[in-house]
């Protein structure tokens, strides 16, 4: 049974650009111009694609928690401290008052949570 994949433009764009080599209508080299790509990554991305197919174009990374997210004690900490002082600010100057004041560096959009 084949699955749903979604892919992002950039890669619809990759996956448009690799099914052309794959046919020969484009070399590697034109590829990768359009791509704004290596010739290795485009060589890679091949490789990616034929062993799984459009899939294989797809972002690694997607479904997944950032790198630099906070954890949910800091999160929650934050939150609290915007909450009993900070009630009647916006968010950017909370998120610049929890930075000066505490120490804490959040962007503006988890102060406004």
């Amino acid at each position: 049974m084949p699955c749903l994949i979604t892919l992002s433009q950039e890669e619809l764009h990759r996956l448009e650009a690799i099914q052309k080599v794959r046919d020969r209508r484009l070399s590697v080299v034109q590829a990768a111009e359009l791509l704004n790509l290596s010739r290795s990554q485009v060589h890679r991305l091949l490789q990616s694609y034929d062993q799984d197919g459009a899939g294989g174009l797809a972002s690694k990374r997607r479904g997944r928690p950032s790198n630099r997210r906070h954890t949910e004690d800091f999160r929650n900490a934050a939150l609290d401290l915007v909450r009993d002082q900070y009630v009647d600010i916006g968010p950017t100057l909370a998120a610049e008052k929890l930075a000066s004041n505490h120490g804490l560096t959040v962007s503006r959009l988890a102060a406004a949570e």
